[in-house]
């Protein structure tokens, strides 16, 4: 029987998500990539202002996305429990390299 370990997660103010508010973020979910600029942040889902998925990155030292695809709206909603991973990038949304 495997013994359970306690792990302490220290929560600090103003940090994660709400550290990259008006920034162009990636949300990288458990189906697709998501590129936009985060406008909001609450309990259950993040805003992405300019929204696009990536469906295809390139090489990640390109200033472009290979294939990032607008959505068409001025805002869409993403599930927070569906992000892995998430930060601030710099890549241009418009175009492709």
């Amino acid at each position: 029987m495997m013994k359970a370990k306690k792990v302490e997660v220290e929560i600090v103010e103003g940090e994660g998500l709400v550290a990259l508010l008006g920034k162009r973020v990636l949300l990288m979910c458990a189906n697709y990539f998501y590129e936009g600029i985060l406008e909001g942040v609450n309990g259950e889902c993040v805003a992405l202002g300019d929204p696009g998925i990536v469906y295809e990155t390139g090489p990640w030292s390109s200033d472009k996305w290979r294939d990032r695809q607008a959505l068409g709206i001025s805002t869409h909603y993403i599930m927070k429990n569906a992000i892995e991973s998430f930060g601030a990038f710099e890549k241009s949304p418009k175009g492709q390299s």
